[in-house]
């Protein structure tokens, strides 16, 4: 049996509310209902999330502590050689770019580097000046805002993007501008971080990029992709 290639589906309407919420309460039937009280560290998240990128958790966070651990400041990673920087970060891959980032960000920031007044702006401005900032976009700033202040912004990675999209939140071949949009719109406001977090989860257990597990998926009866497949004799 071979399976045929899904196309995107070309009748995409936007989801109804009442189908936004199903989909929400299916989500936290299987994962729960993540807590993650703001911590009010934002430059910490800023520089996490750069970490983040074109890797797993694990990395990131070994890379993370290493950087913390070799240096007593945000100036001091500022300021030191990007040889150094670079060597600190190294397991959390591609190194050379997430250090020459980190160090941009952090010289276009204040002396010493905060982001703490973000906390007094709105999520707009707030948002605007983190995207200002060198290599900053908009799922960074989202993550940024959403886990340090606890703002009304939802990060779409890629795993979000794919989930969403299968599930037909989104519109198929969607900018991640034009998903990010979408996603906040979409949000019941005040659940950004159950509503990412679980579309995250559900991304890396089951509703994988290749060989999704659709026939366990808690959402299949819901999932417009999944309805869609067909299987042929090869």
């Amino acid at each position: 049996m071979a399976r045929v290639p899904l196309t995107p589906r070309r009748d995409w309407k936007p989801p109804s509310r009442r189908r936004v919420v199903a989909l929400r309460d299916r989500l936290r039937l299987v994962y729960g209902r993540p807590i993650a009280p703001p911590h009010r560290q934002p430059l910490d998240e800023l520089i996490l999330t750069v970490l983040s990128q074109s890797t797993n958790d694990r990395n990131r966070d070994v890379a993370f502590t290493r950087l913390r651990a070799r240096f007593p400041s945000w100036e001091a990673v500022r300021d030191a050689p990007l040889e150094e920087v670079e060597e600190a970060i190294r397991p959390g891959g591609i190194s050379k770019v997430k250090s020459e980032r980190i160090q941009a960000i952090l010289r276009a920031l204040d002396d010493p580097p905060s982001l703490d007044h973000l906390a007094d702006l709105d999520v707009e401005h707030a948002r605007a000046e983190l995207c200002a900032l060198p290599g900053v976009g908009r799922k960074t700033a989202a993550c940024v805002l959403l886990f340090s202040f606890g703002m009304p912004d939802v990060p779409v990675d890629t795993h979000v993007s794919r989930v969403g999209t299968r599930l037909g939140l989104f519109r198929p071949g969607a900018p991640f501008t034009e998903l990010h949009d979408d996603m906040l719109a979409i949000t019941p406001r005040g659940q950004e971080l159950e509503f990412h977090v679980n579309l995250l989860r559900h991304g890396r257990r089951t509703c994988h990029a290749q060989r999704p597990n659709c026939p366990e998926c808690a959402l299949r009866r819901m999932c417009p992709w999944a309805r869609s497949s067909r299987h042929t004799s090869s």
